[in-house]
């Protein structure tokens, strides 16, 4: 079958930049599903974007779908004939649905029976024809959260479009998109191009657009060009620029044709604390600071133009005179709030909502130091400074600073801290309590920091849960599942061994009302804390299952760093030669015990028991005990499991020769017994019944 480069543009006004890279994959990733689904044989697929296009280009596209063979299934023939082989309604109703007469239609056996089939052949559709309805389905798929409308018509997208690309080869495809006759027309750069720009064929589209548009359609292209020019831009001045993968992301989505050029501002603006200048510059102008070799920052940034200007000076001064004002604001609020010392802020608190039915800032600030308090005493570490800075730690949000740069909350706490002449502890774990941010973020350096974080997302979660708001589907308004992120990381990460039940039950009881008592509220929060640390271990350990993580969750341990422990002992167990038969032997106890109704505790008498296999059951697990009980204790759970593993012999043997439920009540309780002591001791590391194990 005929086969061509197929391309398709979807021309807007200028799409959301921090979206861009995401709304290009998924256009790319949507359309190859479509295709795939309707059957359309195809190379590679390529995505493109630019701040005014969305592009995939999709390599030896079939021109239609593959005929291919359908059988439709009919009644059986016991129903679609009587004893004289005449046809019964039942046949005739088939036939006539496919057009035939009953004599046409074939009989089909199978084990469940004879049935009249028939089949036809299913003739493919020119791609042509589908490929309109497949690129709108890929575009209506899209993950954006609010559609615009624009003009008289119907259609719907993130932002208005303006044109439609479809190339099969060098032939347009007859088809609308979003209500818009679909062309070979595509549109360059804004001021460099002369507008309209003719694509010849689909695969000529990235050398058409760059030579006659002046447009660089492919993302990573441009964002190579971005990280080159502003390194140079940058290496001009003996400095390096800093950003990380989001900004160069949203600069290269930004521009069409980037080019760096080096400003400056005024060196006295560097008195500002480093992350106010990084901030101004990055977060709200898109700039690259530049820092030396020392990490010092200079007076000098990078910003990235989407022209090539005649004049670059003018362009750079430009910018220079953006950021000046900027920076003064910033340095205006730096002086005026230091005026103000944190703790005069703190009863100014009480005038301002947490949130409806959880009270004040103060009010959280209170709960917050209640649970740095708990944790600290877990912790067998003083709470004095943690206290301190959960009461300080919100005081920064009533700043002139954090009021106009929020993403400074808990920094510019830490140096208005400093000025006041804080300790530094509490000022290190002011400016680290909202660590990590995000996935991937540093966590809490100092012991204090650590532990006013997890009060402060606990609080967070219980607070949220309390009032009915947690997190459904993909809606995360209060940041719940980072919060809960950030606890598992922080205990697991930082070794902070203590009692998380505990310490969410405190959290619990402390909120002002909840929908849930405290208990209930304290298990559905667990329960969530739980999913989020399932897919961490998961995530972490590519080698670890799901069913592994169950048997120890089963259990559920103090602590995550206990639960860690735990975990590694079941890993080191099912690497033992006899991890396989103990397994199958505590799933055969467990059902067992749950089909008996067999209570848990009962002692074994030893007078009672009568084969050789269960008396040396007996003894071996009396040995097992003594052996593993000190090493349960010590939490040194592969120990424990390594010594269980010799067990195997005499469980095996004890299956072998024992019958369980006896006829004799007394007998058989004792061996129910016996099955419940062997199974409790793998059930002081973990529930390995629920291993599978192949």
């Amino acid at each position: 079958m005929k086969k061509a480069d197929f391309l398709v543009e979807v021309g807007t006004e200028e799409l959301p930049p921090k979206a861009l890279r995401s709304l290009m994959d998924a256009f790319a990733q949507n359309l190859t599903d479509a295709v795939d689904n309707a059957r359309l044989e195809h190379g590679d697929v390529h995505a493109y974007a630019s701040p005014r296009r969305l592009a995939v280009l999709i390599e030896k596209l079939a021109a239609g779908q593959v005929d291919r063979k359908a059988v439709q299934k009919g009644p059986p023939v016991s129903v679609a004939f009587d004893d004289k082989g005449n046809p019964k309604p039942a046949a005739i109703a088939f036939a006539k649905k496919c057009d035939v007469d009953v004599n046409d239609l074939e009989r089909t056996k199978s084990d469940k029976g004879e049935w009249l089939t028939y089949e036809t052949v299913e003739k493919g559709r020119a791609t042509s024809e589908l490929i309109g309805e497949l690129v709108n389905q890929a575009l209506s798929e899209l993950p954006i959260p609010r559609r615009m409308r624009w003009g008289d018509g119907d259609a719907e997208f993130v932002r208005p479009v303006h044109w439609i690309v479809l190339l099969s080869g060098k032939d347009i495809v007859k088809s609308s998109v979003m209500g818009i006759k679909a062309g070979r027309k595509s549109r360059g750069h804004r001021f460099h191009s002369k507008g309209w720009v003719s694509i010849p064929n689909a695969s000529a589209y990235l050398v058409t657009l760059k030579e006659k548009g002046r447009v660089i359609a492919d993302f990573d292209t441009r964002r190579k060009i971005v990280e080159s020019s502003v390194a140079k831009a940058a290496k001009s001045c003996k400095g390096t620029p800093l950003g990380d993968d989001a900004l160069y992301d949203e600069v290269s989505a930004l521009v069409e044709w980037p080019v760096a050029l080096l400003g400056e501002f005024d060196a006295d603006f560097l008195s500002l604390p480093r992350e106010v200048i990084v901030s101004t510059l990055s977060s709200h102008q898109r700039y690259f600071p530049i820092v030396d070799k020392d990490g010092g920052l200079l007076p000098k940034f990078v910003t990235v133009a989407n022209l090539e200007s005649k004049d670059p000076d003018q362009v750079r001064h430009g910018n220079e005179r953006v950021i000046r004002p900027r920076l003064a604001d910033a340095a205006f609020f730096w002086d005026s709030d230091r005026r103000t010392k944190l703790a005069s802020r703190e009863d100014a608190l009480r005038d301002v909502v947490y949130q409806r039915g959880l009270g004040s800032l103060h009010d959280k600030a209170s709960r917050t130091a209640s649970l740095v308090r708990a944790i600290a005493a877990m912790l067998d570490v003083s709470a004095e400074q943690g206290e301190r800075a959960a009461m300080l730690a919100k005081c920064d949000l009533l700043t002139g600073m954090v009021g106009e740069f929020p993403e400074l909350q808990g920094t510019m706490g830490r140096y208005y801290a400093i000025a006041d002449g804080e300790p530094k502890a509490v000022a290190d774990a002011i400016g680290e309590h909202y660590q990590p941010r995000y996935a991937g973020d540093v966590l809490p350096a100092t012991v204090d920091g650590r532990i006013l974080s997890l009060a402060d997302k606990l609080d967070t979660l219980a607070g949220v849960f309390s009032i009915g708001k947690k997190p459904s589907g993909n809606r995360d308004p209060f940041g719940l599942r980072r919060a809960a992120l950030g606890i598992i990381r922080i205990s697991v990460e930082c070794t902070l061994d203590f009692d998380l039940q505990a310490a969410i039950g405190e959290a619990s009881a402390l909120q002002p009302k909840s929908k849930l008592d405290a208990d209930e509220l304290a298990d559905s929060i667990y329960s969530f804390i739980n999913d989020r640390l399932r897919r961490y271990f998961l995530d972490r350990d590519r080698g670890l299952a799901t069913e592994t993580f169950d048997a120890v969750s089963a259990r559920r341990p103090v602590s995550l760093v206990d639960f860690e422990n735990r975990l590694a002992a079941v890993q080191a167990f099912l690497r033992l030669p006899e991890a396989e038969s103990l397994a199958a032997a505590n799933k055969r106890i467990a059902n067992i015990l749950k089909k008996a109704s067999h209570a848990d505790g009962a002692a074994v008498n030893k007078d009672l028991l009568q084969d050789d296999a269960e008396k040396a059951l007996y003894a071996a697990l009396g040995v097992s005990a003594e052996t593993v009980q000190p090493l349960v204790a010590a939490r040194r759970y592969t120990e424990v499991l390594s010594a269980l593993a010799g067990l195997r012999a005499p469980v095996d043997k004890f299956f072998d020769d024992v019958m369980v439920m006896a006829d004799d009540a007394r007998l058989r309780d004792n061996r129910l017994a016996l099955l419940g002591e062997l199974r409790g001791l793998f059930l002081d590391v973990a529930d390995i019944s629920r291993l599978a194990i192949d």
